[in-house]
């Protein structure tokens, strides 16, 4: 008897494992085989992976781009840190504004180039007659950055506009657009995708653009007219092939500074619950008691319970009254957690953490230069892939057009583009560098002049005038280096030789 239930005991056993290996069988092949990396394998570990293979088009909708738009908005008007990263971005990649200088066959055109940049440097340029082109560009960046694209767009103008050249520069938020012009639109060739109209080969042809922003009140009933691609310079961070519009710079740090914000709002309310210091006085056993009727016979109301505290309070209470205080749990590491975020939103937003909160208590000079040198990369890609190709260069060939259209000769004319210069964080190391450089051959001195944010035509030639100048009045300066070393003697000169062979005249 007791071998027999040992051996039913074993079967039931091997068939309760057999039912297993059969489960686990059937689980795996609805699962697949087993992927080669751990990331792209399904299990409990990645159930919450969104890992959908949706093109560009399809992820930016024109309900996301105006979700993160407006989130993005409200986080500049009402986040400190979000407003310090808008403008600091906007500032390194703009500063004082990325010139422009017209170029015939390679060489600076000193006419054209004045001309051009009489109109540029002008508030007139901008049809409300407050920007400049430099203003211009700085406000494009910061819709860049919060909005995540900004539109330019050429407005011609007449002679008796009394411009300089007769054009005018005119921004406009990503919102003019109107997304909801999708697909093949009866009258147009080719196609469009969410408001941008493309030619059948996929050449942008033009922008379908609202006459007045959509967010505006008050408006009747909104139509869109489609603008030819040549008077448009849309610009956008491209992140990936075939985007179609840009995204603000915030998305991957939306919720965290959400969160960030929350935690701050709840240890501000912490703080402020823990200085409500309020003094209870009881009155005794033997104190006189109020009436609870007035001289003339009519019911008092007895005093109003108290519902809020404030600090300096000092409340009576009844005799025999009790008061108790909740203790709620105190929070810890609140230096720590804001240190982590601030980080986590720098990282996100692509600006140094310093740059964005102003903290340089842990800053020293080799971790802030190092800091700046990769910052320094990611805003020379930024000038040199997205604003000079997108915006600049249409700028200079509107100029070109503004200049052939009051008679000038722009034949073999092109633009050269010029971004501002980063400061020097140790000018006593950097500039002998330069110097040391060039003398090597590393570098020419245009290239040292422009990566200062000059131009080397105007710096060469002012440098001439002043060299002529000093040489006219007679004035040796120990920085001359034609007449002084670098250690302040002067150049020893040797006699010209008679260069001319002997036995002959």
């Amino acid at each position: 008897m007791a071998s027999n239930s040992g051996a039913v005991a074993a079967l039931s056993a091997a068939i309760t494992q057999v039912k297993r290996e059969q489960t686990r069988l059937q689980h795996s092949r609805q699962r697949g085989p087993r992927a080669e990396y751990d990331a792209a394998a399904l299990g409990r570990r990645t159930t919450e992976w969104r890992r959908k293979p949706t093109s560009p088009v399809a992820e930016l909708t024109p309900r996301v781009l105006a979700v993160l738009r407006a989130i993005a908005r409200d986080l500049v008007r009402n986040n400190p840190f979000a407003e310090s990263a808008v403008r600091n971005l906007a500032t390194d990649m703009v500063g004082a504004g990325i010139t422009l200088q017209v170029q015939r066959g390679g060489k600076r055109d000193k006419a054209l180039t004045a001309l051009a940049n009489k109109h540029l440097g002008r508030a007139t340029l901008d049809p409300g007659g407050k920007l400049n082109l430099a203003a211009i560009e700085h406000l494009v960046a910061r819709t860049i950055v919060t909005s995540g694209a900004a539109i330019v767009r050429r407005r011609w103008r007449k002679a008796k506009d009394g411009l300089p050249l007769p054009f005018q520069l005119q921004v406009l938020e990503p919102d003019y657009i109107d997304t909801h012009k999708h697909g093949v639109i009866a009258g147009t060739d080719g196609f469009a995708i969410h408001g941008v109209q493309y030619s059948p080969i996929g050449v942008p042809t033009g922008y379908w653009l609202f006459s007045a922003h959509p967010g505006a009140q008050n408006l009747t009933a909104l139509q869109s007219k489609l603008i030819p691609a040549e008077d448009i310079a849309y610009v956008y961070r491209v992140d990936f092939p075939e985007q179609p519009h840009g995204v603000t710079w915030f998305a991957p740090v939306i919720l965290r500074m959400k969160d960030f914000g929350d935690y701050e709002e709840a240890q501000l309310i912490k703080q402020k619950l823990s200085a409500c210091y309020t003094a209870f006085r009881i009155g005794s056993p033997d104190a006189p008691v109020d009436p609870d009727t007035d001289s003339n016979g009519n019911p008092i109301d007895p005093d109003p319970l108290l519902e809020q505290l404030e600090p300096g309070i000092i409340e009576d209470l009844p005799p025999g009254a009790d008061v108790k205080f909740a203790e709620p749990p105190s929070v810890e590491g609140y230096a720590d957690y804001s240190d982590i975020s601030q980080h986590a939103i720098s990282a996100g937003l692509g600006i140094p953490y310093e740059t964005m909160t102003g903290d340089l208590s842990g800053v020293s000079f080799i971790s802030g230069r190092l800091g700046r040198m990769q910052h320094r990369g990611n805003v020379e890609v930024w000038q040199w892939d997205m604003l000079i190709p997108q915006l600049c260069d249409r700028i200079g060939q509107w100029t070109l057009d503004a200049l052939e259209m009051v008679n000038a000769d722009v034949t073999d004319c092109t633009t050269l583009h010029t971004p501002p210069p980063f400061p020097l964080l140790d000018p006593a190391t950097e500039v002998p560098a330069d110097r040391d450089a060039v003398r090597a051959g590393q570098k020419t001195p245009s290239q040292v002049v422009r990566e200062r944010g000059q131009d080397p035509d105007e710096f060469f030639d002012e440098f001439a005038e002043d060299l002529a100048r000093l040489d006219r009045l007679g004035l040796v300066l120990d920085c001359d280096p034609r007449k002084v070393t670098q250690v302040g003697n002067a150049v020893q000169t040797s006699p010209a030789r008679d260069s001319t062979p002997k036995g002959t005249k």
